[in-house]
């Protein structure tokens, strides 16, 4: 009966509820997106002059927390969301992401108030994970328990495009600021104004928020007297829910965050290092395709809602899994086509003792590797073009490039300056002897053939989006509405925080250790395919199912 009603409700009253959702969580990935992209600058004014065991700590802290922090806050949010509601709960994590996000804004820096700065910046960090790792759970599942079970894909796919709305705001809101007052006003304190304006867009989220009443599945248990004691025991402790969880986690969620990830972030990285594309075409694309995205969530959402959650994911992981490693050579062969031929005619060698090679995983960029193998590798890594291992037993290391040998000595007893000036003396070498071989030093933006990029792009957009659209609605119908908030919180910000998170320095390193630029798409393409295999055996279609009778 219940189920019955919700079919019955108005379409107005719902929508007013999927914008409420939607455009809270869309402010919430703008308030995520702008520290993100703004990373360096901050970094400038709140990190300067500190060094030793501080500097570490919170270079690793401010890097880290923000993805640590968010299963966190899905456990304590997803408890809250489980006894206390749904509407109340996210109501809390907007406010608590947007006063976190403002009052960076306003935040001393190092010059002004030492390290004091850095520590709050932290702590800012830590606030903001950890309101996101709630906010998820609780609007997808707002919206999913108001909408009608026929259209559930559809309704909740509104919350998936929030990602694509958040990230174009905030590029936007950087754009126009970086336009209007400068480069160097901006660097100096104009970088503050996104974040302050947030405080409008909070104001306007919280106001919508406001007016919503609590789903009606949550209002029918609380009725019934059904509500969890305890949602993290009942989560931990009986097997179909902890078995429902697992299969989240490693049928979609660990995929979704790799894939996710690698095609929206670790492209910007391949096109800027490897592919050396000029930072405006590069900026157009990834706007085109973020887009294009928008408009893609709702549709593969909407798709399963006639023929399926489980297809459509699994369409969108089998696509990124085989697409990947041909789309990046593509993404190179396009936009930079006398990189790839000089590759060719003059490739980059790496002779040393492998024995002095280490596989240089460095997650919070703070590792120093020393020997001469591991700084030739990270060097001519850095450099951004795929190299040729040649194993030399009981040598230093060398760098081939054409007819050009670079030595590269040890850095060991080096402090941090000596080992940056050994790097940018191996670097400079490189660089020369590259360009005497025809390497050229940026994509000719007259040679890039952005269209077909674009085409590139807009096909890992369709396996993200087939894969993230129809997200929401299965997870929310996989697990009862006791213990929902709770259960389905957990699985997803450790599949997108942790997993999607290590993605660009597991990469990295894999792309060092082999010396094949595209080495470190083996990351996402194993993890997709995996996760393809445990959804094939174990993942149920939940398409349809009404959420008052998973109990």
């Amino acid at each position: 009966m219940a189920e019955a009603e919700k079919d019955r409700a108005g379409t107005a009253g719902l929508k007013t509820i999927v914008a409420a959702s939607a455009a809270g969580t869309t402010f919430e990935w703008y308030d995520f997106f702008i520290f993100g992209t703004l990373t360096t600058i901050i970094a400038r004014n709140f990190f300067a002059g500190v060094s030793g065991t501080l500097g570490t700590i919170l270079t690793l802290s401010t890097f880290a927390v923000g993805f640590i922090a968010r299963p966190i806050g899905a456990l304590v949010f997803g408890h809250i969301g489980d006894k206390k509601g749904r509407k109340g709960t996210f109501l809390y994590t907007i406010l608590v992401m947007g006063l976190a996000t403002i009052a960076i804004g306003f935040l001393p820096t190092y010059a002004q108030a030492g390290n004091l700065a850095p520590i709050l910046l932290v702590l800012l960090r830590i606030v903001q994970g950890f309101a996101l790792g709630g906010e998820y759970g609780g609007a997808a599942i707002y919206v999913a328990e108001h909408a009608p079970s026929n259209k559930r894909g559809g309704f909740t796919g509104w919350i998936q495009t929030s990602a694509a709305f958040g990230l174009i705001a905030a590029l936007g809101i950087i754009l126009v600021t970086r336009t209007a007052v400068g480069e160097k006003v901006f660097a100096d304190w104009g970088w503050r104004i996104p974040f302050v304006v947030s405080a409008g867009l909070l104001a306007v989220s919280v106001y919508i928020r406001a007016k919503t009443a609590e789903s009606p599945a949550f209002k029918a248990l609380h009725e019934e007297g059904r509500i969890a004691k305890s949602p993290l025991s009942e989560i931990f402790t009986r097997w179909r829910n902890l078995k429902g969880m697992l299969i989240a986690l490693f049928g979609f969620m660990t995929a979704q965050g790799v894939i996710w990830y690698t095609s929206f972030f670790y492209t910007q990285v391949f096109l800027d290092k490897m592919v050396k594309l000029d930072p405006a075409q590069m900026n157009l694309l990834i706007m085109g395709m973020t887009l294009v995205s928008a408009f893609l969530y709702i549709t593969f959402a909407s798709l399963s809602d006639r023929i399926g959650r489980k297809p459509v994911m699994i369409f969108g992981m089998l696509l990124a899994s085989l697409f990947f490693y041909p789309g990046f050579q593509m993404l190179l062969h396009f936009g930079n086509p006398a990189l790839e031929q000089a590759s060719k005619r003059a490739p980059v060698v790496v002779v040393a003792d492998p024995a002095q090679c280490t596989f240089q995983f460095d997650l919070f960029n703070t590792a120093q590797f020393t020997s001469p193998c591991d700084l030739a590798k990270r060097v001519v890594s850095d450099v951004g073009v795929s190299y040729v291992n040649r194993a030399a037993p009981g040598t230093g290391a060398v760098v081939q490039v054409g007819d050009a040998r670079i030595a590269v000595p040890s850095g060991q007893g080096l402090d941090k300056a000596g080992i940056k000036a050994l790097k940018d003396k191996a670097t400079k070498d490189i660089k020369a002897a590259m360009k005497a071989a025809g390497y050229p030093d940026k994509a000719d933006p007259k040679q890039a053939n952005l269209w077909a990029m674009f085409g590139v792009l807009c096909v890992l957009a369709v396996a993200c989006t087939a894969l993230y659209g129809p997200m929401a609605s299965a997870l929310v119908e996989m697990f009862p509405t006791r213990v929902r908030y709770t259960a389905m919180s957990l699985p997803y910000n450790i599949g997108t925080g942790w997993f999607g998170g290590l993605q660009p320095a597991l990469s990295f390193a894999m792309v060092a250790a082999s010396g094949d630029i595209y080495f470190g798409l083996w990351y996402p393409i194993v993890t997709g395919l995996i996760a393809v295999v445990v959804s094939l055996l174990f993942l149920k279609e939940t398409r349809g199912r009404d959420l008052h009778m998973i109990e």
